[in-house]
This record gives structure tokens, sequence and C-alpha cells, in this order.
């Protein structure tokens, strides 16, 4: 009778092991690169597969060098999921020539993501964290400014700022300037820190438009408005999750999962969210859990 008891004791104890070691098995890993929007983005998909999946999330966040370490992680498979840009996907990590349209940019770099690297991008989220011109709100009131063309027009009464670096790349002021005929009273070269400083300003160190990313914390904190690029002359970056296909074979249900985030975050949404963190000094995963139960998600 004890071998007996002794015998069903030591299968239920190995079929524990075994259950065990199969949901222990089920792991991803999710990374992100070293700055505020990707921190709260990479909490975001964390969230979402763990409150909608049995799969647990290794979480390697804050990767030094960006994409340029986390690519390589992820064809090896040490990385299985990341957010990322299209802009940086085509331009930094496939190295071809810019696509000015941003549907027909997602659409190439997910094909070549798919055929060279096995790598789905996912939906994107429906903001771009790209180049921008920014203006303060009543410059922007008074000349009813809206687009680059709109700025173009009254150019000549306003002062642009800028580091210095912007006003030497060909990508940068002067390529501006041909695109749109930007014809500013005067510009001024200043170190990054000191832009939104003087556009904040009076006297001598103001300046009345800065260049800027339109996802900045600091739009937010200096009441700033983005103007629309018209003319698509800045690479769009439109964010959007990547996973290996093998990774997506092994769980498919992360399609749908990771896609609920599709069209959800707008440029003005992720403003906040980086504001919250950066200038508030909220965690990550606070702001995250938040906006995702904000939007129904959790």
């Amino acid at each position: 009778m004890l071998k007996k008891i002794a015998g069903i004791l030591l299968i239920v104890f190995v079929t524990t092991i075994f259950v065990g070691c199969q949901k222990e098995s089920k792991k991803v890993v999710i990374a992100s690169k070293p700055h505020t929007e990707q921190y709260i983005l990479a909490e975001m998909l964390t969230l979402l597969v763990e409150e909608h999946t049995d799969i647990t999330v290794e979480k390697k966040l804050g990767i030094g060098g960006g994409t340029a370490n986390i690519h390589p992680a992820m064809l090896k498979g040490e990385i299985d999921i990341y957010p990322e840009y299209t802009g940086t996907g085509w331009l930094f990590v496939l190295k071809k020539d810019l696509i000015a349209n941003p549907d027909e940019l997602y659409t190439e770099v997910k094909k070549q993501y798919e055929k060279e690297y096995g790598i789905t991008w996912l939906d994107i989220y429906g903001f771009n964290d790209t180049y921008a011109l920014a203006v303060k709100r009543s410059v922007a009131d008074k000349y009813n400014l809206e687009t680059y063309d709109d700025l173009a027009k009254v150019s000549n009464q306003l002062t642009f700022g800028a580091e210095y670096d912007f006003f030497e790349r060909e990508d940068g002021y002067n390529g501006l300037k041909k695109t749109y005929g930007f014809n500013f009273k005067a510009t001024k070269e200043m170190d990054i820190g000191l832009k939104y400083e003087a556009i904040s300003a009076g006297g001598s160190a103001q300046v009345d438009v800065i260049n800027a990313f339109s996802t900045d914390a600091s739009l937010k904190q200096y009441d700033l408005k983005v103007l629309k690029d018209n003319k698509n002359f800045f690479p769009a970056y439109q964010a959007a999750t990547l996973i290996r296909d093998e990774t997506l074979k092994k769980y498919p249900e992360l399609k749908e999962v990771l896609n609920m985030l599709a069209g959800k975050i707008s440029d003005d949404e992720m403003i906040q969210m980086n504001y919250a963190v950066e200038k508030e000094k909220k965690d990550p995963v606070n702001v995250a859990r938040d906006f995702l139960k904000e939007k129904g998600l959790l």
C-alpha cells in the first residue's frame, strides 16, 4: 500500500514539475531603447501580453545604442518584441533612399523586414515621432498657422532658432528652405537645451520658431504648436511593434493582442504621456497602465 501511495505521489510530483516547466517556457523578451517614449511603449506591450495571454514577459528596457544593438539581438533571437519607427527601420537598418509618403514607407519597410530578417511589423500606433517645426501658440494664432506653407508666407516677419548642425545639413534647414521657400527675418544658432527657453523668452534672446521632435514633452511644457509638414519633407517615423516571425509562429495569439494598440495613440497623447514621465516624474508603467485602462484595453 505504501509503495502504491509513493508511486502516486511520484507521478503527481513529476506532473507538477512538467506543467510548471511548460508554463515557465512560455516567455517572450520585450525590449526598448533608452528614452522615455520607448519605456512607456514597452510597458504597454508588457501589460497587454500579461493581461491577455498566459505568456510571461522578460523586460530588457533602455538598451544602450538603441536600434544598433536591439536589431542584431532580434536576429539572434535574444529579443522577441520591441517598438520601432518606420524611418529608423528604412533609413538606418535597411539603408534605403527616403520614401516621402508615410503609408508607402510603412508598406515597404514591412515588406523588406519580412523578406530580409524574418521580422513582422505589426500595425502602426497612430503617432509620428519625427522632426518638426514648432511655433509659439500666440504666433500660430496671430498668423493663423497650420502648415509649413502657412509659415513660409510670414517667415520674413519671424525669427528661427535651431542647433548649429541643423543649419549645416541638407536634410535640415537648407533643404527646408529650398522646399518651402522660407525667408526668416533672422536665424539663431543655439544649444539644443536652450531652444525651448529661447522661444518662451522675451527680448533679444527670443525666437518665434524652432525645430523639435513632434512628441517631445517640452512642447506641452512651453505650450507650442507643431505645424504640419504638408510636403512631407521630413521622413515619417511612425511607431509600431516589431516581432520575430518565429515568436509569432510559436505564439500566434500575440498578433491580435499587440495590435490592440493599432491607431490608438495620437501625437498629442504621446506628448502627454512623455510629459507625465519627464516633467511630472511619474513611473512609465503607471502612465502606460492608465492609458490602456482609459482606452479600455485592460
